[in-house]
Order: structure tokens, then sequence, then C-alpha cells
């Protein structure tokens, strides 16, 4: 029997959607038979941020209405084996469907799958209630902004009454140097507020956006921090221990400064 993990925040905008292909991704990388849910009906995105738009014929409203089997829904990612996706339906409501009927196709596909993400709505609403009340596990992400960390409090107090007591917290798009200048919340201050396991911390990587615009999840390249820390995280879910990547930039030396300003004149004297 596999486990349903749903991906969570209260507030939208903070990467929820991409860290839900990104930790199905690098579940997948590491041999787990993965499929992605994506629970934000009318508003679906998880099958563009995949790259999987063009290949949808059914969708989960499909599945609970009878129109066709979980198989005929799911579409399988060619490029990473074992990853599948259950997209959304965009004509619908988020009251098409109910936690009951959620709760029993978790329970189908965890007869299948080693692991389903739930891509969970933004807000608190019925959305939230669908994808989280049929949830073995949260992770609940947020920015180092005051509201969002805030709202990812309020989120993390509404899980406990769907017994959800030990969620895990993603903190993504962190910037060390707006840290170390103290106008960015820092992973310290986050934890005090929040005080919930931390199960990763994604930097603000420029790549992230152009690999999500070509439906490749950065997971994939490891070369890019973000690609790395996502890998990291699908490790710490699977019960690794993983130490946190250093954000930290390097710092130059006394002699690479030198160094550097030497160059910099030579270079200026050539050009003169």
């Amino acid at each position: 029997m596999g486990e349903a993990i749903v991906v969570t925040s209260g507030k939208g905008g903070v990467g929820k959607t991409t860290t839900t292909a990104n930790i199905a991704t690098g579940l997948a990388l590491r041999g787990k038979k993965v499929v992605m849910v994506d629970a934000d009906i009318g508003l679906r995105n998880l099958d563009v941020i995949m790259g999987l738009e063009n290949r949808i014929v059914y969708d989960i409203i499909d599945v609970v209405d009878g129109v066709c089997r979980i198989k005929q829904a799911l579409i399988r990612d060619k490029r990473f084996e074992g990853l599948y996706l259950l997209p959304a339906a965009q004509t619908k409501d988020k009251d098409a469907i109910t936690p009951a009927q959620v709760e029993k196709l978790m329970g189908d596909l965890k007869e299948t799958f080693d692991y389903v993400i739930i891509d969970c709505p933004a807000g608190i609403e019925q959305g939230f209630i669908n994808a989280v009340s049929a949830a073995d596990q949260a992770v609940v992400v947020t920015v180092p902004e005051v509201s969002a960390v805030r709202d990812a409090d309020r989120v993390i107090g509404l899980l406990s009454t769907f017994d959800l007591t030990a969620p895990k917290l993603l903190v993504n798009r962190i910037r060390s140097d707006m840290v170390r200048r103290g106008d960015m919340m820092n992973i310290h201050d986050i934890l005090e507020v929040l005080r919930v396991e931390l199960v990763g911390v994604v930097p603000d990587d420029e790549n992230i956006v152009p690999a999500s615009n070509m439906g490749i999840p950065i997971v994939s390249n490891p070369e890019h921090p973000a690609g790395r820390a996502y890998q990291n995280v699908a490790d710490r879910l699977m019960g690794r221990p993983v130490p946190f990547m250093d954000l930290e930039p390097p710092r130059l030396t006394l002699m690479s400064r030198f160094r550097r300003l030497f160059e910099s004149s030579r270079a200026g004297g050539a050009l003169r």
C-alpha cells in the first residue's frame, strides 16, 4: 500500500504546483512508482508544469463520475519511468467532487503506486478539504514573507483536524543575500513561528522559470541549486538522512580579491 502526500500552502503563488511536480519526479527518479494528482478543479496547471497538457483525454471528474476507468485517465510521463499524472478538470468547479470520492480514489491509487502526490488548491475552502481529507502526510510550502508564513501557520492548524498532526515544511525561494541583510526572514525565524519539521529549503533559482515554461522539472537537473534541493527533499520523504545544502554564496578570500582586482585592471589597460 502506497502513501498519499498532499502539497499545500494556504497562500497562492508560493510554488506549490512546481513543488508537487519536482517532488513527484524526484521520487520517480529514485525508482518509485508515483502518480501526481491535480486536485485544483477548474484551474489545472500541473499538466502545463509537466509539459503534458496536450495528452489529456480524461480527468479526475471523469473517473469519479464513472465516465472512464482510472487507467484511462492516467497520463504516463515517457521521460521518467514510473511517473504518471491524473489531471484536474477545467470545466468543473470544486463542488463537483466530494471528500468521500477523493478518499476512495486515493485508496485505489495507493494500491498501485508507491506515492500519490496531491497538488492542493490555494485557500482553505472546499478544494482544500477535498485534497487533505485523503492524505497520509502533508508538505506545507511557504516563502520567507510574513503573509505567507502566517497563512502556513493557519493551514498547519487546520491540518490537525484531519489527523495530519506532523506536517513537514518546505521553504521556497530563499535568498541568502537578502537574509544576510535582514531583508528576508531566515529559516530559524520561520521554524520558530511554525514549529514543524523542515523537509526542504529551495533557493531562489533563476533556472526554475524557464524549466517550468518548457515543462521540464528542474529536479531532473542536479547541476542547478534548486534541482539538488528538490532531490534532497525526495530523499528525506523516503526517510533518508540528507544534510541541508549550504546556500551561502562563496566568499572571496583576500588573495582572490586582489587577483580579481589585478585581472580587471589588466583587462582595462589592454582596452586602452
